[in-house]
């Protein structure tokens, strides 16, 4: 195969994005570019490569076979380039070492703070950034790069490619409320219609599972829905309403035990999910970032009382 030696950044970072979206107009708007450039970019790309990398259709785009082989070098690359310049902006820096982790939301709020302050005190040198986001955005900058490694719920096959993960404990959504909520006295989920819910939106990671339990608890609509992944929100709006708020346990952990919301009484077994490390998977991860995993076990085993932690953690 004759390949042309004129592949550029962009069309690596159009192509990925195609690839995550699976669709040339969204892929633009969070490219800030029209669809009919991308479309050019993704031609170009083609034959330079001398290969159909995906399939154009009306329901979208596909990968082909050879697309998806490309796929997996073309985000390697990506990370490749994208930790040389972290290690030129590190050097310009003084030598400063960043490790960039990714955290959902719920980890975020309860295991995360324990590890952090754990690598503190053993005076590891390197600074941390700490980011959140939903699940999917949080890989996706993982595969590219950006990230070094995330911590929360396990993807979906297709966001886990060229990716690794190890579970570290599972974790379940609660049914929370504010204090004195009149389902506390006579829980029962077939009432969940009669009150404004706040309900995982479409990206977050625990939304299958919700939806789950909402069918398997024979829920039909939920007239007063309103879908958010703001925690901030949640907290203020429960407070100062009968809303019922659906989110992962690590989110509200913190606000259950002061005792400003309350736990409905209610079987969420069915929501119970693993929650671990997701990391490149070709790659064995800086010194500096093994010694953050060192202290995220040692949290997550100071934490067995308050976590479902997996008996190998």
């Amino acid at each position: 195969m004759q390949v042309d030696a004129g592949i550029k950044l962009r069309h690596l970072t159009a192509f990925l994005e195609i690839a995550r979206r699976l669709s040339l107009t969204e892929a633009a708007a969070a490219l800030s570019v029209t669809q009919p450039a991308i479309s050019r970019t993704l031609k170009e790309l083609e034959e330079r490569l001398g290969v159909t990398l995906m399939e154009r259709g009306r329901a979208g785009v596909a990968l082909t076979a050879e697309g998806e082989i490309f796929r997996h070098y073309a985000s390697l690359s990506v990370a490749a380039l994208r930790q040389g310049i972290d290690g030129l902006e590190q050097a310009a820096m003084g030598g400063e070492t960043l490790i960039r982790i990714g955290a959902l939301p719920s980890v975020a709020a309860s295991v995360i703070p324990r590890a952090v302050a754990l690598y503190l005190e053993r005076g590891q040198g390197a600074t941390l950034d700490i980011v959140t986001g939903p699940n999917g955005h949080l890989l996706d900058q993982l595969r590219t790069g950006a990230l070094e490694a995330v911590i929360g719920r396990l993807g979906n096959p297709e966001a886990m490619q060229g990716l690794s993960f190890v579970q570290l404990y599972s974790e379940q959504v609660s049914l929370v409320v504010r204090p004195g909520h009149p389902l506390l006295a006579q829980p029962d989920l077939a009432r969940l219609p009669d009150y404004i819910v706040l309900y995982p939106s479409a990206a977050a990671a625990i939304r299958p599972l919700v939806e789950r339990l909402v069918v398997a608890n024979g829920i039909g609509r939920l007239p007063r829905r309103v879908e958010t992944v703001s925690n901030a929100f949640g907290r203020a709006f429960v407070r100062s309403s009968d809303a019922v708020w659906i989110i992962s346990q690590g989110v509200v952990a913190n606000d259950l035990a002061e005792g400003t919301l309350a736990e409905l009484p209610v079987d969420t077994r069915i929501t119970l999910g693993p929650v671990g490390l997701s990391t490149r998977a070709e790659e064995a991860g800086s010194p500096d970032l093994l010694r953050f995993v060192g202290a995220l076990r040692a949290a997550v085993r100071s934490a067995r009382g308050d976590l479902l932690v997996d008996p190998a953690t």
